[in-house]
């Protein structure tokens, strides 16, 4: 191989398993002017960070201990770099840790009650053997495929303790805590032990990868989308296929990392492997030698995972795509969400340099910020592929973040909120998978390649020859300052809600409603409306709702487009009209009975509004003309209608 040949290529790595040749992304030694590189047996990883000595037996004074026990060896580094990514985590999440039961990210709350929901889904999976894929705990009697809605057991299920103890609400800022710490506290093992091989360099990219401004975005609302920190562990194990020899051992580690993944998120799985995918081809297309080296592993090795973990995903995915409750496809609405091209260049919203009102026509919500470099990154990312242009990972990178970078635009490009083009998008939304996918995110794959570029970056500029490597630092210092500045991490931006009524959290509910009937809250639970998911949750779904947050088909027909929430309901709809307006309706007799065979369907034992509900006269006003008075019982009004819901009434 000649020294051209060995930009980009693999080095032994002692940490790496044994059984196959380590894959690094390591970059050779450069010179100031970046001249060829020549084959050395001094790595710069080896130059910036030497290897722990062992030490003569120093004399017994007291200074000579001291020195040796606060020495900076690898394990405190790498503690310190770990206690840093999670007090930055804390940082961000401060202002729900307060409060975690009266305070949710503002502008938007139904995401963080349905996670809540899902939370308590997975204590009753632990403690009473429920059915993990599918619940009539809320929608009822139609109920929820959970599998196609995101059910995150994979972090349920280790969080039962943490739910039985403190609450679902503690559950989730716990999860949004560890979500951001572990994403970027996984980047940075596996890019220092296996990738990049260099701390300083790891260290910047796994804050990138942990704290970019989407994955601040989604830590409003997403512990499922901002938990990647299985994702580097897959990264790793499929570059290792490359050269593996052991192919199938490798494929069953991959298959078993697969398997966890899908139930966190398979969208964030879908994307990595698109990503690897397209990274892959971008290297051989490069240095097509390396395809005769790498294909009969990486085959071995895939074909071995496909199996296991299609062996093992085979049913809970037969529920999700066929069983009941299931839905194919997105909504036009929602696979329409694409970013604004200028979204690329703005800071995010829950950054320093964020202005949410500027970026309002620049992303689908507040809650899909997938770009958001800020200009200054921007820049400095395409000054680092033009650096190192020459070097066949960066260009492999470069493409692979642009190809997302355009996918990410949607069906319709835009600028500053300007259509001028149609994308690529349009040609691939209505493919099998891709239906499903929200094409925004796809800049979230953008975000880990500019990571991984700056790390490269850093790597080469602590390993400049020909320089003063101390002002080389500290430029490079500088440089990463300037750029990441403007997107450091801000708290949250949070704002109150009503706590869970007395009459739920003092058990009064239990006299009323029994195993198969229902707790039908004013207004209907519905998107926008997910207070009363919080209230089941608070019981550990002890009862049944009607309605809710979640997708399903259209209508209540298998197989149809997801869309959120159930089939429509004539009396959800009124108490939301009346909640947001304060105008009390006149039913007729033809509209009461409509209502009381809804609230039959539903087999409902109680209605229960609020006493401090938004409008909360009117809705009274309005229940009273459908089941007759009501009464106050704690903290909410009351209206028992069992006799009028009982099967033989």
């Amino acid at each position: 191989m000649t020294p051209a040949e060995t930009r980009g290529a693999s080095t032994p790595d002692a940490a790496a398993p044994t059984g196959h040749r380590a894959v690094t992304l390591d970059p050779p030694p450069v010179t100031v002017a970046d001249a060829p590189e020549r084959a050395t047996t001094t790595t710069p990883e080896a130059q910036a960070e030497p290897e722990a000595q062992a030490e003569p037996e120093a004399p017994a004074t007291p200074g000579a201990r001291r020195a040796r026990r606060w020495r900076w060896t690898r394990r405190r580094i790498d503690l310190t770099v770990y206690g840093g990514f999670l007090l930055a985590a804390i940082w961000v999440t401060s202002g729900i840790w307060v409060d975690p039961a009266g305070r949710v990210a503002a502008l938007y709350s139904s995401d963080p009650a349905q996670v809540q929901f899902f939370l308590a889904h997975s204590v009753r999976v632990v403690l009473h053997g429920e059915f993990p894929f599918f619940t009539e705990q809320f929608n009822y009697p139609d109920g929820v495929n959970l599998m196609a809605n995101t059910a995150i057991l994979a972090l349920g299920i280790p969080m039962v303790p943490v739910t039985l103890l403190f609450g679902p609400a503690v559950s989730f800022v716990t999860l949004v805590t560890l979500g951001l710490a572990g994403t970027a506290a996984a980047w940075y093992r596996v890019l220092s032990r296996h990738l990049i091989r260099h701390r300083p360099a790891a260290a910047v990219a796994a804050w990138f990868c942990g704290f970019s401004p989407a994955m601040l975005s989604h830590a409003n609302w997403h512990p499922n989308i901002i938990s990647q920190f299985l994702l580097p562990f897959i990264v790793w194990r499929v570059l290792v296929l490359t050269r593996s020899a052991r192919p199938v051992r490798d494929g069953v580690l991959l298959a078993l990392l697969v398997t966890a993944q899908a139930f966190v998120n398979e969208e964030i799985l879908l994307f990595t492997a698109m990503a690897l995918g397209v990274f892959l081809i971008a290297v051989v297309v490069q240095q097509r030698e390396r395809w005769a080296a790498a294909w009969r592993p990486l085959g071995a090795g895939l074909a071995v995972c496909a199996v296991l973990a299609g062996a093992l995903l085979a049913y809970p995915l037969w529920v999700q795509f066929a069983g009941p409750m299931a839905y194919h496809g997105l909504s036009d609405a929602v696979r329409d969400y694409g970013n604004d091209i200028a979204a690329f260049f703005a800071p995010g919203s829950p950054t320093f340099g964020g202005n949410e009102r500027a970026n309002v026509n620049l992303a689908p919500n507040y809650s899909e910020e997938n770009a958001f470099f800020g200009w200054s990154l921007s820049l400095l990312v395409v000054g680092i592929v033009v650096w190192l242009r020459r070097d066949v990972i960066v260009r492999a990178l470069a493409a692979t973040g642009l190809f997302f970078a355009v996918l990410s635009l949607g069906e319709r490009i835009s600028w500053w909120d300007r259509e001028i083009a149609t994308g690529p998008w349009e040609l691939l939304v209505r493919l099998p998978l891709l239906d499903a996918v929200v094409p925004t995110r796809f800049g979230l794959i953008t975000g880990v390649t500019v990571a991984i570029l700056l790390a490269y970056a850093v790597r080469r500029a602590w390993a400049l020859r020909g320089v003063d490597r101390r002002t080389a630092r500290r430029l490079t210092a500088a440089g990463l300052v300037l750029a990441l500045l403007p997107i450091a991490p801000m708290p949250l931006r949070v704002t109150t809600r009503e706590p869970v009524p007395e009459f739920i959290t003092a058990d009064r509910w239990r006299k009323y409603v029994g195993p198969d009937q229902t707790l039908v809250s004013v207004p209907v639970p519905a998107m926008g409306n997910t207070d009363p998911m919080r209230w089941a949750a608070s019981t550990n779904l002890d009862f049944k709702i009607p309605g809710g947050y979640f997708l399903a088909p259209r209508n209540g027909v298998t197989g149809d487009p997801g869309r959120f929430g159930g089939r429509p309901s004539g009396i959800g709809e009124m108490l939301r009209e009346v909640s947001s307006t304060g105008r009390t309706p006149k039913l007729d007799d033809r509209q009461r009975r409509r209502y009381l065979d809804e609230l039959r369907h539903w087999n409902a034992a109680v209605v229960v509004l609020p006493r401090d509900e938004q409008n909360a006269e009117p809705l009274r006003r309005t229940v009273e003309q459908l089941v007759g008075p009501g009464r106050q019982e704690l903290d909410v009004w009351l209206w028992d209608v069992r006799k009028l819901t009982s099967r033989s009434a």
